[in-house]
């Protein structure tokens, strides 16, 4: 299972994801974004859609990325995601970003070499960015917003176990 690039915006094709497998599933049937996706046999496990940022053209955001549910915990996200930034690199772009709305994506943010950059979206996302900086302190601030709000019993569980841990190492896996 390699990672794929599908394609760049504004050419990028279009994804039919099944919304009961996929989270965001609705958002990759736009051809506005570039695409790369993570398949086994041919079945997609993951896919990422991504676009410039339309105020600086050295950025790239990741948009939304999803893994299938029979999967999740694989790794396969920050696989993705550190491949979609190596190519974002190939390309030229000096910043990737990526907002998030959950812990567990923010931990596969950090495992595919992003961190927090200390600022959230109007939509209550935290913003990740990569090249990323490895403070600890960083790293437990984007968790302690989360721990503000209000969260599912395995999302303080998984809080409760990162409490005082360091940034994980790794690109991808």
């Amino acid at each position: 299972m390699e990672p794929e690039l599908l394609g760049w915006p504004p050419d990028g094709p279009q994804l039919e994801l099944d919304y009961r497998t996929f989270s965001y599933a609705g958002k990759f049937v736009m051809t506005t974004t570039g695409k790369a996706v993570i398949r086994d046999g041919g079945e997609i496990r993951a896919a990422a859609a991504f676009n410039e940022d339309r105020t600086d053209d050295s950025t790239l955001w990741i948009r939304y990325i999803t893994t299938h549910v029979d999967h999740r915990g694989e790794g396969l996200g920050p696989r993705l995601l550190a491949f979609v930034l190596d190519r974002a690199r190939e390309r030229g772009y000096g910043r990737v970003r990526i907002a998030v709305n959950n812990p567990f994506a923010y931990e596969a943010c950090y495992r595919a070499g992003f961190s927090y950059t200390g600022r959230e979206t109007g939509l209550a996302e935290l913003v990740l960015e990569a090249p990323a900086s490895a403070e600890r302190e960083h790293y437990q601030e984007g968790h302690d917003a989360f721990r503000e709000r209000d969260l599912g019993e395995s999302e303080r569980a998984f809080l409760d176990r990162k409490r005082g841990a360091d940034p994980p190492n790794g690109r991808g896996g």
